[in-house]
């Protein structure tokens, strides 16, 4: 124990340690804390990695969600990190992201909104903003791309036909499918959801590009224009 009566990691007993733990009993057995406290490696004067952990997991309700969309400057403005811990937190999550997305694409047909929804769920569930995508199918139906268009508010996002047509036509867009997020985890579109929608339909249908439906991302759920009939 320290002079400040602090305990540290090297106070703690051997099984309890993060390192010695995953290696007695395996990643998956460490907490979110545990884990999070190897990333950043060490604390300061005041807290323990395990501590300084804690703390930044309980900045905010969603936990873990936090650090899924959080940014440099939010993260050291936190006491205890500064940019070369918060490099370490952006770089282990983006890393985590990059594997789940490899290879995800490849050759899969989209026969149902449930097939696009588990592919964007986990990086969607967590925005704090709304970021409108588009899926780019070829004639097989099969993803060719998923392209980001615009990142909007807390509750809205700015799209234009424009800007969603000049990919879909640059990637030989054979047909597409819409997608956004609500932050708030409810999938219910809004009037500006729907007036969207169904202006890109009509953009689409002159262009030659079909507009196969519209899927919003809630809290771990979504929400299917063409399932609901609203397209």
């Amino acid at each position: 124990m320290n002079s400040k009566g602090n305990i540290t990691i090297k106070d703690l007993p051997l099984n309890e340690r993060p390192r010695e733990k995953l290696y007695s009993q395996g990643v998956e057995a460490l907490s979110n804390p545990e884990l999070l406290a190897i990333i950043i490696r060490t604390g300061n004067t005041e807290d323990s990695a395990i501590d300084l952990a804690r703390r930044i997991l309980s900045l905010d309700e969603s936990g873990i969600a936090y650090l899924a969309d959080a940014t440099l400057e939010e993260l050291t403005q936190i006491k205890g990190i500064g940019q070369s811990k918060a490099c370490q937190i952006l770089a282990a999550i983006e890393f985590g992201k990059r594997i789940n997305r490899r290879g995800a694409l490849d050759k899969i047909r989209v026969s149902s909104p449930q097939i696009l929804a588990d592919l964007l769920i986990q990086d969607m569930r967590y925005l704090s903003k709304e970021y409108f995508k588009i899926a780019i199918l070829d004639t097989k139906n099969q993803i060719l791309k998923i392209e980001d268009i615009s990142v909007g508010t807390l509750n809205a996002s700015i799209v234009h036909p424009r800007d969603v047509f000049k990919i879909a036509v640059k990637k030989n867009a054979n047909s597409i499918i819409l997608i956004h997020n609500h932050p708030s985890g409810d999938t219910t579109p809004s009037n500006e959801d729907i007036s969207i929608t169904n202006r890109l339909v009509e953009c689409g249908s002159l262009m030659g590009i079909k507009v196969l439906d519209h899927i919003i991302i809630g809290d771990n759920n979504y929400l299917s224009f063409k399932e609901k009939n609203l397209l």
